[in-house]
């Protein structure tokens, strides 16, 4: 086979695979929006920081608004398909592009990997951002130095896209870190944490550097203290708080005790909500912050059992289409006001009309996204006898340790929401066929024959007991 006839094949292929995963985009006939879409692409386009919402992926979307937004999902699918690919052939399995597009095709048609890396918002860029921390912390010698700075590139531009990202990265810092401290017990490959370390510290200088740029400040996305009063008021501990410490002239929510809402949610966006009685997140922020923070000294747990829960809750949400629906009231009026070129197609497009109906997926998706999570730990144990090579089963461990780590992010600081879960459940049937692969194949190359390795490069990836 020619090095031009296999270059073609790899571009058909990735074509393929770009198109599998906006399949949702194609089909709706404009790009999938949620409530959240408008935030961001008002911060970018009024240069103001809003709760929440990346100022670096509101920019990213404004760059897409002269192709109505099919620049931004390209690129995300474009992404993933990469990194999919990347994975793949950092565990020797990939020598034909018909691998790469097998498995691509196989996550699209039975996960919700496609609803993401089709909707404008940074959910996508989660998984891709923690998939491209595993590959420089593990596989990082079967990349050449430009492949890993991309990566690099995705796990920052991932942190910039959201806080919780950031949390999430910091947390897999701390797990990378104990799991070399432990790898010459365990027999375990052991992780590289210096590209891993860069790569998060420049997300933590990207979000800054937006900010700054965009709204003349240098500091993190804000709106943090009003989603944990959230989660305060979705568990009850809020109404226990008042009860006990009101009526307190320093806090002006004690006149609204007794109007608490059910749900955080309705707490932090129903325009009838006390918060925007209050004077809204900005004003209200400083005495988020003291409730919080009293809560936790006076009732340590019942934060924690909330805390728990919450988690639990939030590990077995796997649901597709969690709130993908016509109804962004938010969203329709910043498309219209800023780019009313595209708005003609997006009032057009299946999910502003019809709406999508997700049970019947939901009846494939999820038990096949629980069946593969539940696999996940005892492809770790198969490892220890030795039916599971370890540097396959190494990227089942992280992605547990990445499930569970955004649980207890979402479920704890936040609310728990379907959408938090779905958006990377994806990477556990990827780490499956990793596994599965090495069950087959008792010794893996480490390398692919189009890159070799240099003379006298040291790899992190091939440790084995």
């Amino acid at each position: 086979m020619t090095m031009l006839f296999r270059t073609m094949l790899w571009a058909l292929a990735a074509l393929a695979m770009i198109a599998a995963l906006l399949w949702p985009a194609l089909w709706n006939g404009f790009p999938l929006v949620f409530y959240d879409t408008g935030g961001y692409l008002d911060a970018a386009m009024s240069g103001i920081l809003a709760n929440g919402r990346s100022t670096l992926y509101g920019l990213f979307l404004r760059l897409g608004i002269p192709t109505s937004f099919w620049l931004n999902i390209i690129v995300q699918a474009a992404t993933v398909a990469w990194l999919i690919a990347a994975t793949l052939r950092a565990h020797g399995l990939s020598g034909q592009p018909s691998s790469a597009l097998s498995v691509t095709l196989g996550l699209a048609a039975i996960t919700s990997l496609p609803w993401y890396a089709a909707q404008l918002m940074p959910d996508v860029w989660l998984p891709a951002g923690a998939l491209a921390l595993y590959l420089l912390a593990f596989r990082a010698g079967a990349f050449r130095s430009w492949e890993k700075l991309l990566l690099g590139l995705v796990a920052a531009f991932a942190i910039a896209g959201h806080m919780a990202t950031l949390a999430l990265m910091l947390g897999l810092l701390l797990a990378l870190l104990l799991w070399r401290l432990l790898a010459q017990r365990w027999t375990w490959p052991r992780p590289a944490l210096r590209d891993p370390v860069l790569a998060v510290a420049a997300g933590v200088l990207l979000i800054l550097t937006a900010n700054l740029l965009s709204a003349g400040r240098f500091t993190f996305t804000p709106g943090g203290e009003n989603f944990l009063f959230g989660r305060l008021v979705e568990t009850g501990i809020a109404k226990q708080y008042l009860a006990e410490h009101c009526p307190d002239p320093k806090l002006r929510v004690c006149a609204f005790r007794n109007e608490l809402p059910a749900k955080g949610d309705d707490w932090l966006w129903d325009s009838k909500s006390p918060l925007w009685r209050i004077g809204g997140w900005e004003r209200f922020e400083g005495e988020a912050l003291h409730i919080v923070l009293d809560s936790l000294r006076a009732y340590p747990l019942l934060h924690l059992r909330a805390a728990a829960r919450g988690a639990a809750r939030q590990f077995f949400m796997l649901q597709t289409g969690d709130d993908i629906s016509g109804w962004t009231w938010h969203t329709h009026g910043m498309l219209e006001k800023f780019t009313p070129g595209s708005f003609p197609a997006f009032l057009a497009a299946r999910q502003q009309r019809t709406g999508f109906d997700f049970s019947q997926m939901n009846m494939l998706h999820v038990p096949l996204a629980l069946g593969a999570v539940l696999a996940l730990p005892v492809v770790v144990l198969l490892s220890r006898g030795r039916r599971v090579r370890r540097s396959a089963a190494a990227l089942s461990l992280f992605v547990l340790i990445v499930l569970a780590g955004n649980a207890v992010i979402c479920g704890v600081l936040s609310n728990p929401h379907a959408r938090y879960q779905s958006r990377l459940v994806w990477l556990a049937p990827l780490a499956l066929v990793v596994a599965l692969a090495g069950m087959r194949r008792p010794v893996l190359a480490q390398k692919s024959p189009e890159f070799p390795r240099k003379s006298g490069q040291a790899s992190t990836a091939g440790q084995e007991a």
